[in-house]
Formats: structure tokens, sequence, C-alpha cells
């Protein structure tokens, strides 16, 4: 995306509302707009903005599954499996804590 051709003024946001948001939300848009010649907010298509949201979670996860690697805090893979089947035992016979 290129900020540079999605730079408005308050103004012209003012006088063009309805078209701006409809150019946003049909073409997944970001827009920055500016007030006083200084950028002050994003306007965004809210499927985007989900989108981007998601992938931020995405890639906190992974950075915290990271750090948990380095400090060594992780089970070997047999024993994950081990504890996941006896999870589907116990829930099997009765003891519906999963």
């Amino acid at each position: 995306m290129k900020f540079s051709e999605s730079i408005k003024p308050i103004s012209y946001l003012k006088t063009h509302a309805s078209e701006v948001i409809r150019d946003v939300a049909e073409n997944q848009k970001t827009l920055l707009i500016t007030h006083n010649g200084e950028a002050k907010v994003i306007l965004q298509d809210v499927k985007l903005y989900e989108k981007t949201q998601e992938s931020i979670a995405l890639l906190k996860i992974l950075a915290l599954s990271g750090k948990e690697i380095k400090q060594g805090k992780y089970n070997p893979i047999n024993k994950s499996l081990k504890n996941v089947k006896k999870r589907i035992a116990d829930f099997k016979n009765g003891q519906k804590e999963v």
C-alpha cells in the first residue's frame, strides 16, 4: 500500500464522506487523514482491519512461542501426545475436564 496515494485532508473527508466510505469499503482501502498538515487518523475497511488484527494476534503467538522455546518451556512431542491421549481417555470415561 502506498500512503502517498492514500492521503486526504480532513476537509476532503468532510465534503466527500459518503464517497470516501464507499470507496474504502468496496476496495478494502486504507486512507490516512490529515488535520492541519499532520497525519491524524487512519480510515480503514473493517474487513481489512479484522485481517490485520488476526495477523497481529498470530505474530504475537509466534513471538511468545519462540520466547518459550528459548527458555526451555516446552514438552517433547511424545509427552505432549501422551497428555492429549490421557485427556481424551479421561473425557471418554466421564471425567469431562478437558
